[in-house]
């Protein structure tokens, strides 16, 4: 490491949505911080955070039916789609202290309210979204959700999936109207204009290159600016390593124990999108299915309304690709450049464990737009292909490390990584990605700064009442946040918060 030009109290690595939320938290709650950023691109939410490199869902587990697997007995779990909608509460929390404190404003121009609905087929499909159905509606958090196998009632909710439908096979949905759409890289650029506000110092066009411990216990940040072709040095107490796919080649540089034994293995994603106002007006949900037998977790297929640029608009997938790189601007090096001798069985072990992901991937791969178009009809039958464009989405990389289900084990979810001492910390993984970001950097402020919680403690349940509460043991606080927030964000004309429950 060169000689330390500058030095900081807080460096964070990444202009995406995580970085923008931890920057966001710290200047609230300790305005004084000096902090820093650095961004390898020319602006905030390039990557993984952009609106065309996400889906765009506000992961509340209204939908999503990954997180509600059902067990050996039949019964389904809940558990996980508890604890995503706990989570999303924080952030529309948080981002609705935001709006109110003018510190951003226009939330229609990052969040609108949008039906949430799952969507099966098939006689065992059915009974198990009646089963979730009843596992969830009573519950809370899930008030409002809706039941339906009555062709004639999806053809209200759903007329462009069902118009032209020939099949035969039982079909049922639920729907939820609270869900939301988030353009989350319109929010992380709000929340950077914001910072910039506040004095933090945003440097783009800043690749971070290394980075190692200082003489006096400082990390010492290795960064080459791209436009003078100049390297600094800087360095600072805590630094934050939230730059997507990028995150696991920098968190290996720290050397830290904690990076030990972790790999990652990047998927692309694919989306068709509708370029076709018409058809884009007959459709105003976001439809989850379910994934098929074998595929991932992050492969569920879903036909969804966005808002991008103000401006309505319906993609389809996700259709998984593969590319070495860990980041859409990456380099085709970047998987076998983060294979070490403390990582390498990990990786192994999880190339034998993961045949049917290899599988699937390589299906994937060969698809044609054609086939593609066919998967597609699976929701529209009368889609037509002139309609629809492929669209390369980001890249996300799957955590690999050991865990108690054994060597090489492919994590799919976010996890925070840290050092022992709170100095440092990285954020790994995918979905659920931003929608929890503020839970995932409270609990980066709970890990890396636990002598200031204490402290801090009112000023952060003033930005997020619900913080330390558990919304499902307190539905009457969890009514009064999701009435209060909506009416904040611009949702309350589509959220049905007295509905009760139906089946049809």
């Amino acid at each position: 490491m060169g000689k330390i030009h500058e030095k900081t109290d807080i460096i964070l690595i990444g202009a995406g949505a995580m970085s923008a939320t931890l920057g966001s938290l710290l200047k609230e709650l300790a305005p004084e911080w000096e902090i820093k950023v650095f961004e390898k691109l020319g602006k905030a939410g390039e990557e993984s955070s952009n609106e065309w490199n996400n889906a765009g869902t506000g992961h509340s587990a209204l939908c999503e039916l990954n997180y509600t697997p059902q067990k050996p007995d039949g019964s389904v779990d809940i558990s996980k789609a508890i604890k995503v909608n706990e989570q999303f509460q924080l952030s529309r929390q948080f981002w609705s202290y935001l709006v109110k404190s003018n510190l951003i404003s226009n939330p229609d121009d990052f969040i609108m309210p949008i039906p949430h609905m799952s969507l099966v087929e098939g006689e065992e499909n059915v009974t198990y979204l009646k089963k979730r159905f009843e596992a969830l509606s009573s519950n809370p958090l899930f008030q409002g959700m809706e039941f339906s196998d009555d062709p004639e009632k999806l053809k209200e909710w759903i007329p462009l999936i069902m118009k032209d439908r020939t099949s035969n096979e039982p079909i049922a949905a639920t729907k939820v109207d609270s869900g939301t759409d988030v353009n989350f890289g319109a929010l992380t650029r709000m929340l950077f204009d914001h910072l910039e506000a506040k004095n933090v110092e945003v440097n783009y066009r800043h690749s971070v290159e290394d980075i190692k411990r200082t003489s006096d216990g400082l990390w010492g940040v290795k960064v080459h600016n791209i436009d003078s072709n100049v390297c600094e040095y800087h360095a600072a107490k805590f630094v934050f390593i939230g730059g997507g796919g990028g995150s696991l080649p920098l968190l290996q540089k720290t050397g830290i124990p904690e990076s030990k034994h972790i790999g990652g293995f990047p998927v692309s994603g694919l989306f068709l999108v509708c370029n076709n106002p018409e058809v884009v007006e007959k459709h105003h949900a976001k439809v989850y299915g379910k994934a098929k037998v074998g595929a991932p977790p992050m492969s569920v297929p879903h036909l969804d309304t966005r808002y991008i640029d103000n401006k309505k608009t319906l993609l389809f997938g996700p259709f998984a690709g593969f590319s070495p790189k860990f980041l859409k601007t990456g380099s085709n090096l970047d998987l076998i450049g983060s294979v070490k001798p403390n990582n390498v069985l990990t990786m192994l072990a999880a190339g034998v464990k993961e045949m049917a992901l290899t599988k699937y991937l390589v299906q994937q791969l060969m698809l044609s737009n054609e086939q593609r178009m066919e998967e597609l009809r699976e929701f529209i039958p009368s889609a037509k292909s002139e309609d629809w464009e492929v669209v390369t989405a980001g890249q996300r990389v799957q955590v690999i490390k050991d865990t108690k289900a054994g060597k090489g084990t492919l994590q799919f979810g976010t996890e925070v990584v840290s050092a022992a001492d709170g100095s440092i910390a990285a954020l790994l993984g995918a979905s659920p990605g931003a929608s929890t970001a503020v839970h995932v950097m409270l609990e980066v402020l709970e890990k890396c700064f636990p002598q200031y919680v204490k402290e801090w403690e009112s000023k952060i349940k003033e930005m997020i009442p619900s913080y330390g509460q558990s919304l499902v043991e307190n539905p009457e606080l969890f009514q009064e946040i999701l009435t209060s927030t909506s009416e904040t964000l611009g949702l309350t004309e589509n959220v049905s918060l007295h509905k009760s429950q139906s089946v049809s």
